[in-house]
C-alpha cells in the first residue's frame, strides 16, 4: 500500500512529531538538547521554516512551524536526523538508528486550533507527571511565550501577538490560557490528526486542504472534527 503523502502548504502552520526508535530515549544529557537547539535553529533558517512552539522531550519532539514553501519541513527534518544522529551516535558511543521512521504531522488552521495545538505541545511535561508546572520543563517554548524568554528560535504565530496590547498583557494572557488543560476530546484530536498526517480544523478547512493535497484530510468514518467556536 502506498504511503501517504505529509501534508505541507506553504504559510499553513504544520504540528510535527517525531519519537525515538521503540520509543528509547533520544536525548541523553543536558548537551544533547542544546545541540539539538541548535542545529533546529540552523535548519530552520536554511529551509525557511518559522517556529512557532516546540518541546523535547526524552524520547520524541514536537514543533509546530510555519513553512515558506512546501519543501521546508521535509529538508528541515532531514537536516535534523542527519547532523543530530551522528552527533549522539559519536557522543555517546552507540550506532544504528535513532529515530522511528519517518516524522509525522499535520496541518493546523489558525484561530482557535492553533492554539489547542500549542498548548498541546508545551503542556506535554506537565501531562507526562515530568514536573507540576510547564515553566519547571526548561526544553520548550513556554517560558518564551509565558514569560518573555529571549529566544532566537522562536518565532511566535501572530495570533499569539493579538493576546494582548504589550508583551506583558501577552504573557499574563497566555499563562491564563495554559493554566485550562485540554480536554480528552482535544487531546484525541490533534493526536488523531498527526498520527495519521492530515488536518486539524474545520469541516471548510479540512475540505480546503483536502482541495490542494488532492486527497481526503478527514480520518474516515466519523471522523468530523468537534468545533471550538
Amino acid at each position: 500500500m502506498a504511503r501517504l503523502s505529509r501534508p505541507v502548504v506553504a504559510n499553513v502552520p504544520l504540528h510535527i512529531t517525531q519519537r525515538g526508535n521503540n520509543r528509547l530515549r533520544c536525548f541523553f544529557a543536558e548537551s544533547d538538547y542544546l545541540v539539538y537547539l541548535d542545529l533546529l535553529s540552523r535548519a530552520a533558517r536554511e529551509a525557511d521554516c518559522r517556529i512557532h512552539s516546540y518541546v523535547l522531550m526524552t524520547n520524541h519532539i514536537h514543533l509546530l512551524l510555519s513553512p515558506g514553501d512546501e519543501r521546508g519541513p521535509a529538508f528541515l527534518m532531514k537536516f535534523l536526523g542527519e547532523r543530530y544522529v551522528q552527533y549522539v551516535n559519536r557522543r555517546h558511543s552507540r550506532t544504528g538508528t535513532l529515530w522511528e521512521g519517518r516524522f509525522r504531522s499535520c496541518l493546523v488552521q489558525s484561530e482557535r486550533y492553533l492554539m489547542v495545538c500549542q498548548r498541546y505541545i508545551e503542556l506535554n511535561p506537565v501531562r507526562a507527571q515530568m514536573v507540576n508546572d510547564p515553566f519547571s520543563y526548561p526544553w520548550s517554548s513556554y517560558r518564551h511565550h509565558a514569560y518573555g524568554e529571549k529566544s532566537s528560535l522562536v518565532t511566535p504565530h501572530e495570533l499569539y501577538g493579538r493576546m494582548g496590547a504589550d508583551p506583558l498583557l501577552r504573557q499574563r494572557a497566555y499563562r491564563e490560557l495554559c493554566a485550562e488543560a485540554l480536554d480528552d476530546d482535544a487531546l484525541s484530536e490533534v493526536r488523531r490528526a498527526t498520527k495519521s498526517n492530515l488536518a486539524l480544523g474545520s469541516e471548510t478547512f479540512m475540505e480546503q486542504m483536502a482541495d490542494l493535497m488532492g486527497r481526503s484530510m478527514t480520518p474516515g468514518e466519523g471522523g468530523r472534527p468537534r468545533r471550538y467556536y
